[in-house]
């Protein structure tokens, strides 16, 4: 049983913001990625995690580009991509 968290989708702008960050996290801790590549994109999300302290609608619109990219929808190349 999962802990009681109040991250209800009933809840306003943050707590919405929160309930994604926290499944973005579980989906990050479960991908089966290499190590190192689990840490790079661990740090990205916390990145945006603290961007959601000053910030909700920045925050929210990196965690949108950061799950297109898990999702393999992000269009934009990465530095090992550009040539």
């Amino acid at each position: 049983m999962a802990a009681d968290d109040r991250l209800t989708r009933s809840g306003g702008p943050e707590d919405e913001l929160a309930r994604r960050l926290r499944d973005t996290q579980r989906r990050v801790r479960t991908l089966a990625v290499p190590l190192n590549e689990r840490a790079r994109l661990a740090k990205r999300l916390l990145a945006i995690c603290d961007v959601a302290k000053r910030d909700i609608s920045h925050a929210t619109a990196r965690l949108d580009g950061f799950i297109a990219y898990l999702d393999g929808k992000f269009d934009t190349p990465s530095e090992d991509q550009i040539t």
